[in-house]
């Protein structure tokens, strides 16, 4: 193994249908920091490999159980010791990221990239991505001219659009940070909302304004904002404007129509970076309206420097009921959209 390496210590009978293998764990690493507290993690990792025994002594721990479950529990506390190096504290849930890592790439040097791969840094807190296709995502916005992050909710496509941003602002790739959307919801229109246009549009373009937060000092935002290194606007102030050393990002892209996405990405000017994120399973706008955002990959399949990501419920980073939800949903969609609509009597005669 890499940090870890094999004890010395002769194996002890073991079923034949079963492998042994014992690994110590450097002494320059925390057995309780690696463990838990209480055993914590060790019980998460025991879960997931019902048919492996672990057991830790000291800062020995031996594994007896199947050889393909006993190789994959070798290599995810190979990549925990990693972690942990990094200053990363470990927890329940970024075991399960790392052993979803681990079982989708294979290579416990590619999920500790993953899991140790920053982003951004501020007062005390690291942005990052969680999963692979978050990884993949965040990889093709460094890469790619536009990006089109596509998912369900809660996959992190706005929000480590805006780290992005931030980030290529900190490192003056990009001179300012456009954010904008769609003012497109269910169910409710501007004109019913009270208050200026500021009032009626601020709920609309809140989420980009607390992702903001996250990022960067919030009393150094409202300077930003007014010097204008910081756009936070509807769509529609878009129209009209040729968009130069920004790093532009469409948010709730679905809630657009195929003119308004036109409209969006020929805004694009020298120098700029353009993330366009939405879920198109979600979409707010009048029956028969078509989507921007749904048809947009057949129009600009095969461009240069475009690349469309797409995320899943497993890249859901919320509470873990978030992906079920969104899983469940997946499948209602299937059942209904397979059903065939029951006939009508008379139906024809009156299409005729």
């Amino acid at each position: 193994m890499g940090p870890m390496s094999e004890s010395p210590r002769p194996a002890a009978p073991v079923p034949a249908t079963a492998t042994e293998h014992r690994i110590v764990v450097p002494v320059s690493v925390s057995m309780a920091g690696l463990l838990g507290s209480g055993d914590e993690h060790l019980r998460v990792i025991e879960a997931a490999f019902p048919g492996t025994d672990i057991h830790a002594r000291g800062n020995e721990i031996a594994l007896i159980g199947p050889a393909g479950d006993v190789a994959l529990v070798e290599r995810l506390l190979d990549e925990l010791v990693v972690v942990l190096r990094t200053g990363q504290p470990l927890s329940a849930e970024v075991i399960d990221r790392a052993l979803g890592l681990l079982r989708a790439t294979g290579s416990a040097a590619a999920t500790a990239e993953v899991l140790s791969f920053n982003i951004l840094s501020n007062r005390g807190r690291t942005i990052r991505p969680k999963t692979l296709n978050q990884k993949r995502y965040v990889d093709a916005i460094d890469q790619n001219t536009i990006v089109f992050g596509i998912g369900p909710a809660g996959t992190g496509k706005t929000y480590l659009a805006v780290a992005k941003a931030v980030q290529a602002l900190q490192s003056k790739q990009i001179s300012r940070i456009i954010l904008t959307r769609p003012a497109v919801e269910a169910g409710e229109r501007l004109g019913f909302l009270p208050g200026t246009l500021y009032d009626k549009i601020d709920p609309y373009l809140r989420p980009l304004y607390d992702a903001l937060h996250d990022m960067i000092d919030p009393d150094s935002i409202p300077r930003l904002m007014t010097a204008g290194t910081i756009e936070v606007a509807p769509l529609a102030y878009m129209r009209g404007r040729t968009l130069n050393d920004a790093f532009i990002i469409l948010d709730e892209a679905q809630n657009t129509t195929a003119e308004q996405m036109k409209m969006f990405l020929t805004r694009l000017g020298f120098g700029s970076r353009m993330v366009v994120t939405g879920d198109v399973t979600q979409t707010d706008l009048p029956g028969g309206t078509r989507s921007g955002l749904g048809e947009v990959e057949q129009i600009l399949a095969g461009i240069e420097d475009v690349a469309f990501l797409r995320l899943t419920s497993a890249d859901v980073v919320r509470h873990r009921l978030v992906g079920d939800i969104v899983d469940a949903y997946g499948r209602h969609d299937e059942v209904r959209a397979s059903a065939v609509p029951p006939s009508r009597p008379g139906h024809r005669a009156a299409e005729r």
